[in-house]
């Protein structure tokens, strides 16, 4: 009885942020061990159905940097990073489109539904929904650079009770392009600000921002950041988590949140509960 109890209780904690994110947009990028393992799968699943059932407006967007690795080196195609973003040749561009649009996208999708959700997949590519230019063609190739999103593809989708599932692969007007290949953090801003997103989740797999002595930095503002990075304390790929944070909140986002996707149900943990998970930012 207890137990139930216990149960009942955290039920009843949830309800005021419930209540305060019903009928708002998250988005969520999707990604690192939580995408990989299956029962991380499932609890991922889980949640996403949650947020959904009691009425928040989930959207997901997700990477896939380590199939795309994989599927190249079992094709021998050569692939090249530099400062840690994928040089994206015409060749490893049809890859990449094969594993994120025509793999990950429709197992998230298959995943969602089989669990009682309606979500739909999409990429950029669609609708011309997310159009880009080259970030560098003589440095990255196809790797793009966002610079619209039509938002109104997606809300419609919403709209209709739909839970979008977007590839970061954007598109470009000009007839006959492969299109660009895109870093899922990045997108993951640009469409949380084009959608006006009360917040973006970012699933990783550390618990959040750490300190020098490896203690989670439970939140953070826009000028501490800045100090962190200055120090070094923030650095590597941890980088461009908070950089794709920082641009979030400064187009609208309230809150970003970096938080540890190999935790079950963390998505929960971090939006349901007072304390979180993980490493909250906002500008002030």
């Amino acid at each position: 009885m207890q137990k139930k109890i216990e149960t009942v209780k955290t039920l009843v904690d949830a309800l005021p942020f419930i209540k305060q994110f019903r009928k708002e947009i998250v988005v969520i990028k999707y990604g690192g061990s939580a995408q990989s393992s299956p029962e991380l799968k499932e609890k991922f699943a889980e949640a996403v159905l949650l947020l959904y059932l009691v009425g928040i407006k989930p959207v997901i967007i997700h990477g896939g940097g380590k199939k795309i690795t994989d599927m190249l080196d079992a094709l021998n195609i050569q692939t090249q990073f530099i400062d840690g973003q994928r040089v994206t040749t015409p060749e490893v561009m049809r890859i990449v489109e094969m594993i994120l649009s025509g793999e990950i996208n429709k197992e998230i999708v298959s995943m969602l539904n089989a669990h009682g959700a309606k979500a739909i997949g999409m990429s950029g590519k669609d609708a011309h929904a997310i159009l880009a230019k080259p970030k560098d063609a003589e440095k990255w190739g196809l790797t793009g650079t966002i610079h619209s999103v039509k938002a109104e593809v997606i809300e419609n989708l919403i709209r209709e009770s739909f839970i979008p599932v977007i590839a970061p692969i954007a598109a470009d007007e000009v007839l006959g392009h492969p299109g660009y290949n895109i870093n899922a953090d990045l997108a993951a801003s640009e469409v949380a600000i084009a959608l006006g997103a009360t917040k973006i989740v970012f699933l990783t797999d550390t618990p959040g921002v750490l300190d020098d002595d490896k203690k989670l930095l439970s939140s953070l503002t826009k000028a501490e950041i800045a100090t962190l990075k200055k120090s070094g304390v923030i650095h590597g790929g941890m980088v461009p988590k908070v950089d794709a944070c920082l641009d979030a909140i400064e187009g609208g986002v309230s809150k970003a949140h970096i938080i540890d996707g190999r935790i079950e149900h963390s998505i929960l943990l971090e939006l349901f509960t007072s304390d979180g998970i993980g490493t909250q930012i906002t500008l002030d």
